[in-house]
């Protein structure tokens, strides 16, 4: 399903180099940057939130999904919003995406989705790609998370 999204202001952790999908490596990155937020509990800590959701964003992609990419987790806030310290601005700007639902047990159905979405013949635009979590993806053997990808118009 092809929808326009508006522009959304996030804040939270970012990781702190590029990474890519080459040799498992951004498994191994994105996994720590989500223990680092889960762990630390810095959900609690982002001010302003405008919903309960948890945004994973895939950005300043360098070319195509095989090449390196920026990786951020954090929560969607009011405009105004302070950025504690500790914690980084993302703006996710206006845009079309495609919606792909992943379901299963995580977190293999995000990887067996975006397989999916690698191998699929959509336009894709490797402007930000994102993962929404939301109450239906806190049960890890039947979680539902949607995943946004950003498309040519």
């Amino acid at each position: 399903m092809v929808m326009e999204l508006s522009r959304m202001v996030l804040v939270g952790l970012s990781l702190d180099k590029k990474t890519s999908n080459e040799n498992g490596q951004s498994t191994v990155d994105c996994g720590s940057l989500w223990q680092k937020f889960i762990n630390d509990n810095w959900f609690s800590r982002v001010p302003n939130k405008i919903s309960q959701q948890i945004f994973a964003v895939y950005h300043e992609y360098e070319s195509d999904h095989t090449g390196k990419f920026a990786y951020f987790i954090g929560c969607r806030v009011s405009d105004e919003a302070e950025v504690p310290k500790g914690l980084q601005k993302l703006v996710v700007p206006r845009g079309t995406f495609e919606k792909f639902i992943a379901k299963g047990t995580m977190p293999g159905c995000i990887y067996e989705t975006w397989t999916l979405i690698w191998a699929s013949p959509i336009k894709r635009a490797y402007q930000v790609d994102f993962e929404v979590y939301d109450d239906r993806s806190k049960d890890w053997n039947d979680a539902e998370v949607d995943i946004f990808v950003s498309v040519k118009e």
